[in-house]
């Protein structure tokens, strides 16, 4: 069994690495060499104190920070955005107008939104491996683990009255626990337009320099005990024995920073085999049929708002992936990351041949480019499958009419059969509400078009019957499904739940969106699921034997785990971007560059008119600095995925920012941290207080707040 000792002297670099809360105490000395001034256990402790208790992991992949005693929650605009959507029509268009309520009674429910605490982690790795050797194969090894886990964490429910939950870290081979509580009230309290919020859309996402006020803000209410409980309109708001203490001072560069938060998946330590899959196969081809929906998508979205409205959330979690895959192959290529790993891979398997006592690590690396290879051509074909064919919306929803058919399956009749379907109808709402089937036919006809000349060697065979039916006419084709399938309408799919009877089961048996769904379902499962399945599982075991002999060759480096969703610390330093050659970006954005870049006739580029007219008249109040407006500053913080939201920290563990965004150039800081081009970017917290108090006129929420200059003692307030 392996154990990861981390009592190592630390020899990083350029503050690479994002850490376990509870491994800190090990990087004291490095951070305070850097500029850290208070105590590791005010970053993390187990008794209720740390920092730990005001970050939480909001939603399903975003951060947010605990910003005062009433739980008010300051993480981004865009981890806010589905939410918003579900509030937003035409009538109450938040993401044109924005909303901020005036009182604590004005705050908006979000169904299905959470928010979770950290509240103690634990290395359980001696409880969970005992006795299991590491070559084990994974599927009994896999077995055994589980059935350890669950006893665990329910040991640990018992004793601690909370949530547990164990997750692998370093490829399986450590185990950490953490207790948690999830609180499931959560309310919208206040969101800029998207003329702040979203400035710059897709045009500046994942660039520098940034100009964005990307910040949204909820509530966290618990029960009358203060503990987590369902809506309720008694429930109070969550009283917050730990939040962050905000600082008002600024920065400069090379000031010391934190990133407290989640960071949702990296892959820094895989072969070159599993790298170049990412680099040749699955980024090409994704952001190639992603380039063809979203040309579709903005065509129609600027034709009209209603679309927009439907559509702005969806365009934004599309475009994301997209444009960072593209800065992805970017500095991959640039910084030779394949050639870096396979030099590696040579000193390792010299290293593996030489070392008995590593007599497992010697083929490690010929089995993974033997698994690898014989996967490429497969990985090919089912990326084309999920971008191009499960990338139309009507596609993926004829998942929706397998639980239709399956209603028709219990043998119900009359009021029973109709009452059943309405059930099944309701729960389509959500898809109808956004999805509009004009956008989605041209968005089919585009990306077609690329799965019948990329994919041309395996299409399902039903594709290539209606191909050939509708006279080779793609365009055709599109407009025989959209007027024909049920999904195209909520109001068609409740005209069939109020009139159906047992035999109409053939007619979404003959829908054809369910058809192009039920072609590829066959045609994935019968040769494309279990091989992936099988590779997936191969590539589990052998990676995990891979991290552990890199640990062993690498004895006196310190490894960080890759990002797992879990809580995480990364430090660096307030810092400009200049990655080829002495031209250098500033690390920080101020108001006027905001205004300078105004265009009336842009949707992504439109400065709000009131924020226009407090930069004319200088009326930033006292979050100003000498006659200007900090926006957005970089620093060399290791941040991923779920790291949105993140509360960014100065040397006495004060709130200065909130980390929203990576620099292009460093999108590849997901499989490679180059300290020259990997920074994060944040939005000042000034920035943030000047728009909920001069643009949102939302002063009772800064009342709430402990807020003060860089010269006070920073603090997590506590009433213990």
């Amino acid at each position: 069994m392996l154990l990861i000792s981390f009592s190592i002297q630390i020899k990083t670099t350029a503050k690479e690495g994002m850490w376990i809360p509870a491994t800190l105490k090990a990087h004291e000395k490095d951070m305070k060499a850097e500029g850290l001034e208070i105590p590791i256990d005010k970053i993390y402790n187990e008794n209720g104190t740390g920092l730990n208790n005001a970050v939480v992991l909001f939603g399903r992949g975003c951060t947010g920070e605990i910003i005062s005693t009433k739980g008010l929650v300051l993480t981004n605009h865009h981890c806010g955005y589905g939410s918003v959507q579900g509030f937003s029509n035409t009538e109450n268009d938040y993401f044109a107008n924005g909303f901020w309520a005036k009182n604590m009674k004005e705050e908006l429910p979000c169904k299905g939104l959470t928010v979770t605490f950290i509240r103690r982690m634990e290395n359980v790795t001696d409880k969970v491996l005992a006795g299991i050797g590491d070559t084990i194969r994974d599927s009994i090894r896999d077995t055994l683990i589980a059935k350890r886990i669950s006893a665990i964490e329910k040991d640990y429910m018992k004793s601690t009255g909370m949530d547990a939950s164990i997750k692998p870290y370093f490829k399986g081979n450590q185990y950490w626990i953490a207790i948690t509580q999830t609180y499931k009230d959560i309310r919208l309290v206040g969101f800029p337009p998207n003329g702040i919020g979203a400035f710059g859309g897709d045009v500046e996402n994942w660039m520098w320099p940034r100009h964005t006020g990307d910040f949204s803000m909820f509530r966290v209410y618990a029960g009358q005990d203060n503990s987590p409980a369902d809506y309720a309109a008694t429930n109070k708001p969550y009283n917050a024995e730990s939040f962050f203490h905000i600082n008002v001072s600024g920065y400069k560069e090379g000031d010391f920073t934190m990133v407290y938060g989640f960071p949702g998946t990296t892959e820094e330590y895989i072969s070159s085999y599993a790298l170049k899959q990412v680099y040749s196969i699955a980024d090409p081809i994704s952001i190639a049929c992603r380039t063809r929906k979203l040309d579709v998508w903005s065509k129609h979205m600027d034709l009209s708002r209603e679309t927009f409205l439907k559509y702005t959330s969806k365009r934004a979690g599309v475009a994301n992936g997209w444009k960072k895959w593209q800065g992805e192959v970017a500095g991959l290529k640039v910084n030779d990351v394949m050639g870096k790993k396979q030099a590696f891979e040579k000193s390792f398997q010299a290293w593996a041949v030489a070392d008995k006592a590593a007599d497992y690590a010697a083929d490690l690396l010929p089995q993974m480019r033997t698994a690898a290879e014989s996967m490429d051509q497969l990985l090919t074909e089912d990326l084309y499958n999920r971008e191009a064919a499960f990338g139309v919306e009507l596609i993926s929803q004829g998942a929706a009419l397998e639980n239709v058919i399956k209603c028709f399956r219990l043998n119900l009749s009359g009021d029973a059969l109709t009452d059943t379907l309405k059930k099944v109808m309701k729960g389509m709402e959500w898809f109808s509400k956004n999805y509009d089937a004009a956008t989605d036919k041209d968005v089919f006809i585009s990306l077609m078009t690329v799965y019948f000349t990329k994919n041309a060697y395996s299409l399902p065979p039903y594709f290539k019957e209606q191909y050939l039916a509708h006279g080779q006419d793609i365009i055709n084709w599109a407009y025989d499904i959209y007027n024909t399938t049920l999904l195209a309408s909520q109001e068609k799919l409740n005209t069939f739940a109020e009139n159906a009877i047992p035999a109409d089961s053939t007619k979404i048996l003959k829908d054809p969106a369910w058809q192009l769904y039920n072609a590829l379902n066959i045609l994935r499962k019968g040769k494309i699921v279990a091989a992936l399945n099988d590779y997936n599982a191969r590539m589990k075991y052998l990676n995990r034997l891979y991290m552990k002999a890199q640990m062993e060759k690498n004895k006196t480096k310190v490894f960080y785990p890759d990002a797992n969703l879990t809580l995480r610390v990364s430090y660096g330093q307030v810092k400009g971007l200049k990655p080829d050659g002495p031209a250098k970006y500033s690390y920080q954005t101020t108001l006027g560059e905001v205004v300078a870049l105004d265009d009336s006739t842009s949707d992504i580029f439109k400065v709000p008119k009131k924020l226009k007219e407090l930069y004319r008249t200088r009326d930033y109040g006292r979050w100003g600095v000498n006659g200007t407006m900090p926006v957005a500053f970089l620093a060399s913080n290791h941040t991923s995925g779920g790291n949105s939201g993140s509360p960014v920290l100065n040397s006495k563990g004060e709130l200065i920012g909130t980390n929203f965004d990576r620099a292009f150039e460093g999108t590849m800081s997901d499989y490679y941290f180059d300290p020259n081009r990997c920074r994060n970017i944040s939005v000042d917290i000034r920035y943030t207080l000047f728009i909920i108090d001069k643009f949102g006129g939302a002063g009772w929420l800064i009342d709430e707040m402990d807020i003060a200059g860089g010269s006070q003692k920073a603090k997590v307030k506590s009433k213990k």
